[in-house]
């Protein structure tokens, strides 16, 4: 007997007969004689038309207190909630339903993207335990204790929910069901040949999600991470009576490192269109002005990615170039406007056309030459590469937009994982 955690996101709970299909899959588990608490999300669509909502209650101002905005979106998983605890009765099958002040779920005073600081999960443990009880948890909102108020998390904030709940009661895992049935070793609708991994580590699937992959939130991997909560991503549109009982059903585990194996070089290659790039020319190359450029940025609540920096030849001017996200551009050019005498820079050129790709693997810790192999594999294809960035496990390419397929495909070649097995 384990103790799982159920993660169900918007698609999976679009509507009536996928909510159903829903409480198949928790029955399926109870009847394997698990404990089980479910997380859910709003259904497909619902967070969008709350939000719409928000917006046209206003007319004078131009921004809507956060707090009540909070109040409104945090109803889409409550309705969720309600529904699937119906269901499972309906299926002879105790449960009920919690929000998450209920819990608490407790956060910070940061509405609409608070961080989780604590969950209770003692009342939980019980009532699973002595009850067998199953809890169905609104996923995305929280309580600042402080203040009394209804908090969320942000967008794909459920997932952040569910590993954060997998942590407090002690799971043995978090299994996020979602609509695709895993990690795959880059995005299929690019790359025809990827293929789903059986395994990934926490950092790899951490900087698989912060450089473009949709599948997790980075804020759950994280958490997952540090708490060590093992997550098996898989597809909640499998018929529960389908699956093989004496096998493991389709999907991805993200773990710790040393839960694989065998560690290859390069797991996968990520890409991010939502992209663009900034260029101050001929700025004094002297101390602070690298703090006069992002610290505005940041105080704007800006992020600010890939950082390159060419000095003249007289040593008295530099260029410095960075990415920010494609939704940030114009906010950006007028930050870095604003502050122009503080920085003392010539010129202020930009681009949104750009793409970032990112080959990640932990194996690049123990092997050299891996990046210097795909910018030859990249010029063969006439693929220019406009920056550079790298960490232990990870270097990513900023290139012209247009060749992102290109770069994506090559690279996937180039390390083998195009192969069915590596």
């Amino acid at each position: 007997m384990a103790r799982l955690v159920m993660k169900f996101g918007g698609t999976s709970v679009a509507d009536i007969d996928r909510i159903r299909n829903v409480a198949r899959h928790v029955k399926r588990e109870i009847n394997a004689g698990h404990e089980v608490a479910v997380v859910v999300s709003a259904m497909a669509g619902t967070t969008d038309q709350l939000v719409a909502w928000c917006e046209a209650a206003l007319k004078s101002r131009r921004i809507f207190d956060a707090r009540e905005y909070d109040a409104v979106v945090a109803t889409g998983e409550q309705v969720t909630a309600g529904l699937l605890a119906i269901m499972l009765q309906d299926m002879d099958i105790d449960a009920r339903s919690w929000l998450g002040w209920q819990l608490p779920i407790l956060t910070s005073n940061a509405h609409a993207s608070a961080r989780i600081l604590d969950v209770n999960g003692a009342e939980l443990t019980h009532r699973m335990s002595e009850r067998k009880e199953v809890a169905v948890i609104a996923g995305f909102q929280g309580l600042h204790r402080e203040t009394g108020r209804i908090t969320t998390l942000g967008r794909g904030g459920s997932d952040t929910s569910a590993v954060a709940v997998a942590a407090a009661i002690r799971a043995d895992r978090c299994d996020i069901y979602t609509d695709v049935d895993g990690v795959y070793t880059s995005d299929p609708r690019v790359v025809p040949r990827a293929r789903r991994l059986d395994k990934i580590a926490f950092e790899e699937m951490l900087e698989f999600a912060s450089l473009g992959a949709k599948v997790m939130q980075v804020r759950s991997v994280e958490l997952g991470m540090v708490h060590n909560v093992r997550i098996f991503v898989r597809s909640s549109f499998d018929r529960p009576e389908d699956f093989d009982r004496n096998g493991t059903p389709p999907g991805t585990l993200i773990c710790s490192e040393e839960e694989i194996l065998e560690q290859h070089v390069v797991t996968g290659i990520a890409f991010s269109r939502d992209e663009a790039q900034i260029s101050i020319r001929q700025v004094q190359d002297k101390p602070g002005v690298a703090a006069a450029i992002f610290i505005p940025l940041a105080e704007a609540n800006i992020n600010v990615d890939m950082i390159v920096q060419n000095v003249s030849a007289d040593g008295k001017t530099t260029d410095v170039t960075f990415t920010v996200p494609a939704a940030d551009y114009q906010r950006s050019l007028e930050v870095i406007a604003k502050a122009r005498s503080a920085i003392g820079y010539a010129r202020l050129d930009g681009a949104v056309d750009v793409a970032k790709v990112s080959v990640i693997g932990i194996g690049m810790r123990s092997h050299a030459g891996v990046a210097a192999q795909a910018f030859r594999a990249l010029a063969e294809r006439a693929v220019n590469i406009r920056a550079i960035t790298t960490s232990e496990i990870k270097f990513s390419l900023l290139i012209d937009a247009a060749f992102t397929e290109l770069a994506v495909r090559t690279l996937h070649s180039f390390y083998g994982l195009d192969q069915t097995t590596q």
